[in-house]
């Protein structure tokens, strides 16, 4: 049985629907990231778990056991926000101990409590300071250190990394990752970026205007992704989406000036083979159009190599990216460290037809 049970969730607040229909289930010590834009339902599916909004309709459970009617400090939870919320006038120590001084647990007992989260966190050297002595990246730590000591069935973090630089961000990650593969405590994330979502979670849950859209591992969004939304939503640099005709087992894509350029499937997916003339959505990411010397090109099952104008060259460090033009789209390629094409000249780029998912134009809707 699940541990967290989202079932047919609805949230309104008067006549706008935030929530619509929400069901998801979490295995215990699962990693739950419910991600998408601003305004997409998320912080308020966060909240109504916390017990911080009501619900319209539905029910949550927790280990076999409704929730809903629950006050927030008897549901066992424990919340670490966006503004970290930590007392001013208190030192990190006090910080962290004030819930379960409030629980009345005697003083020692704390003291143990709180010595073995700041180990855990790394964050023994700071229990003496004051919130304002602290980086931005030590006051999370404290916010998660004040959670973690209470034990809690269920973790809410509600975007806690989105006030710190890119590469405090990158730390932070993998401190929480490190902490949740150490405690095996079930996590509720929320977070607008697709990156932590993709390298924090067990699942994700992609929602749009408060529906989800996809719920699933990181690699079935990433990689089977269910419309057009969470093709372009997930991934960085997102999915290639390109118009194209479908002729036979072939898709051709429109180029300026050129011949259109022609991807020959073995067998194109039922659903895409029945429109025959007609213009649908190819969704391909740009790992999969590399050069003909990138490892992934060399490993690359049913291919097609075609001869494509370079437009802009991004170099990136370990990798190339170079963008080309198709179906009046621009489409991002991917390619070797090493690779010497030049802009306006043409080069060989290699596509892997096993990578490519097709899209209903009108709807969205992948097809299979």
């Amino acid at each position: 049985m699940s541990f967290l049970q989202i079932d047919k969730v609805c949230k309104s607040f008067g006549s706008v629907n935030v929530l619509r229909d929400i069901s998801l289930d979490v295995e215990e010590g699962g990693f739950l990231v419910l991600v998408g834009p601003s305004g997409c339902g998320k912080s308020t599916l966060l909240n109504t778990i916390a017990g911080l909004e009501n619900l319209t309709t539905g029910e949550i459970r927790i280990d076999g056991n409704v929730i809903d009617d629950l006050p927030p400090a008897e549901r066992n939870i424990a919340m670490v926000f966006q503004s970290y919320a930590l007392y001013p006038n208190m030192n990190v120590g006090q910080n962290i101990a004030f819930g379960l001084e409030m629980r009345g647990m005697p003083k020692d007992e704390r003291d143990i409590k709180v010595a073995e989260v700041a180990k855990t966190l790394q964050i023994e050297h700071l229990l003496d300071r004051k919130p304002g002595q602290l980086s931005g990246g030590q006051r999370q730590r404290v916010a998660m250190g004040r959670a973690l000591v209470r034990n809690p069935q269920l973790f809410l973090f509600d975007e806690p990394l989105s006030n710190l630089d890119a590469k405090l961000r990158v730390d932070m990650r993998t401190e929480i990752k490190r902490m949740h593969q150490a405690l095996g405590t079930t996590i509720v994330y929320v977070t607008h970026d697709q990156i932590e979502a993709m390298t924090l979670g067990t699942r994700i849950a992609v929602l749009k205007d408060g529906i989800v859209q996809q719920y699933g591992t990181p690699a079935e969004i990433y990689n089977d992704p269910a419309n057009l939304f969470v093709a372009d939503f997930m991934g960085s640099p997102a999915m290639n989406l390109i118009p194209a005709t479908v002729r036979g087992n072939t898709v051709e894509m429109a180029r300026v000036g050129e011949e259109p350029l022609v991807l020959d499937f073995k067998q194109l997916p039922d659903d895409v083979a029945t429109r025959d003339g007609k213009e649908v959505i190819v969704g391909i990411r740009p790992e999969a159009i590399t050069d003909a010397d990138s490892r992934a090109a060399i490993r690359a099952g049913q291919q097609v190599t075609a001869s494509c104008k370079i437009d802009v060259v991004e170099p990136a460090g370990a990798d190339i990216y170079a963008i080309t033009s198709l179906g009046g789209k621009e489409v991002v390629t991917r390619l070797h460290q090493d690779w010497f094409g030049q802009v306006n000249q043409h080069a060989e780029l290699v596509f892997n037809l096993e990578k490519v998912v097709f899209f209903d134009r009108e709807s969205g809707i992948r097809l299979r």
